[in-house]
C-alpha cells in the first residue's frame, strides 16, 4: 500500500469540499483564462451578489464548485485580499455534516470565528444554501468556511435569497 492509499484510509468523510473561491481583479478576464485553459463552458454566467457587493462567475469541475469573485467597491473583501496576497485562492468552503461539531472541534484547537462580511454576523448563521461559519484562521494562506447544507425542509423554512 502506498502513501496515497494510506492517506485515503485516514480521511474524514464528514467533510467535503463545497466550493473554492478565487479573489480576482476581473471576473471577465479570469473566466476567459479558465475557459481557455480548463475548457470551462463559455455559457458560464456572471452574477452580482448585491449584499456582498461582489461580481461572481460560478462553474463546476468534477462536481466541485469554483467561484471567481470580484469586489465591486474599492474597500471590498476581495479587493483587500488581492492587495495583501495577490489574485488567487481566497477560501475553501468545507461542507460538513454538523456545523456545531465542526466549529467546536476547530475552537478546541484554538481557532476563532470571524464575522461574515456579507451578513455582519459571527458564528454559524443561515445563508442561501445552508448554515455557514467563517474561521478567523487560515490554512496555508487560505481562509476557511464551514457550511452545513440545508435539508429540503430547512431550505423551505429559511428561504434565504441573495448574499
Amino acid at each position: 500500500m502506498d502513501y496515497r492509499e494510506r492517506a485515503k484510509l485516514n480521511q474524514d468523510k464528514s467533510i467535503r469540499i463545497k466550493h473554492m473561491a478565487f479573489a480576482v481583479k476581473s471576473v471577465d478576464n479570469a473566466l476567459l483564462n479558465f475557459q481557455s485553459l480548463l475548457s470551462v463552458s463559455e455559457k458560464t454566467e456572471k452574477v452580482i451578489w448585491e449584499k456582498a457587493e461582489t461580481k461572481v462567475a460560478i462553474f463546476y469541475i468534477n462536481d466541485i464548485e469554483f467561484q471567481l469573485c470580484e469586489s465591486l467597491n474599492k474597500d471590498g473583501r476581495f479587493t483587500n485580499w488581492i492587495e495583501k496576497y495577490g489574485e488567487g485562492l481566497h477560501h475553501i468552503c468545507y461542507e460538513v455534516d454538523d456545523i456545531k461539531k465542526s466549529i467546536d472541534h476547530a475552537k478546541k484547537h484554538n481557532a476563532k470565528l470571524r464575522i461574515c462580511e456579507a451578513c455582519n454576523v459571527y458564528g454559524s448563521h443561515a445563508h442561501p444554501e445552508g448554515f455557514v461559519a467563517f474561521l478567523d484562521d487560515e490554512v496555508a494562506g487560505t481562509e476557511i468556511e464551514f457550511m452545513q447544507v440545508y435539508s429540503e425542509d430547512e431550505l423551505k423554512k429559511y428561504n434565504i435569497t441573495g448574499i
